[in-house]
């Protein structure tokens, strides 16, 4: 079992491997953490671990504004997440590479990452400035059929995307500019599919990649047919990528 610890950045989000994260950090325990990434030299990954929240915030309230003005404002690297912070996360989650990390002038950060491996967090220390995480990397295994799952899951994403996008079949892109890797074709239809962080989470999880493609499908084929019934949605809805915040 291949281990390792690194800083952990809680969002409501779900970040899969391949996929690109630009991140806006301006919480003191992030920032901490971006400068401590910052002392890894550039020639080396500058690497950290994303986990979707399943319960708790993930901007603490550590600023003016609460409904209690009398409250003093939580604080540390688990505020807003309990007195157990890993039972606030989902288990499985993504390492991310930052290949940007840009320091603004009042000390906020502007971070451009890329997921890589899927990991299992295993446990979760508080003590320091950030979180920081035992994880456990997962293996991603093809499962049995993954090469014709992943090309009937092209084909539904395709009749997905005109109906999300309103767009007329001709404008739509063809097999040669999407990939044919099953995992890839996993990992890009679970990101770019309009679904909720619940099941952005199950498709993350996935035992290998076949089950993966076998529950886009089936995802991707409801989601179509409702669509049917709805107003079309201009074709940038399907691939804008907003900032997170953290």
């Amino acid at each position: 079992m291949t281990t390792a610890r690194l800083p952990l950045f809680p969002l409501n989000a779900v970040l899969f491997p391949g996929l690109v994260l630009p991140l806006n950090v301006f919480e003191e325990r992030y920032r901490a953490m971006m400068r401590e990434l910052l002392k890894t030299d550039e020639s080396q990954p500058r690497r950290f671990a994303v986990v979707a929240i399943r319960d708790g915030h993930e901007v603490a309230p550590t600023a003016p504004g609460l409904p209690d003005p009398t409250a003093l404002p939580e604080r540390g690297p688990a505020a807003g997440f309990g007195p157990d912070p890993v039972e606030a996360f989902h288990r499985i989650g993504c390492v991310a590479d930052a290949a940007t990390i840009r320091e603004r002038p009042d000390g906020s950060f502007e971070v451009l990452a890329t997921g890589t491996t899927r990991v299992r967090v295993l446990s979760v220390d508080a003590s320091g400035p950030f979180l920081t995480a035992e994880l456990e990397e997962l293996e991603e295994r093809q499962g049995e059929g993954a090469g014709a799952l992943a090309e009937g899951v092209l084909r539904a994403f395709r009749a997905y995307q005109k109906r999300l996008a309103g767009a007329r079949e001709r404008s739509l892109a063809t097999g040669a500019e999407l990939p044919d890797e099953p995992s890839v074709v996993s990992y890009l239809v679970a990101a770019a599919a309009v679904l909720d962080t619940p099941a952005k989470q199950r498709l993350l999880q996935a035992p290998d990649t076949a089950t993966r493609l076998r529950e886009e499908l089936r995802l991707l084929r409801t989601e179509t047919a409702v669509l049917r019934h709805l107003p079309s949605l201009p074709a940038v809805e399907l691939t804008r990528a907003p900032t997170s915040p953290n």
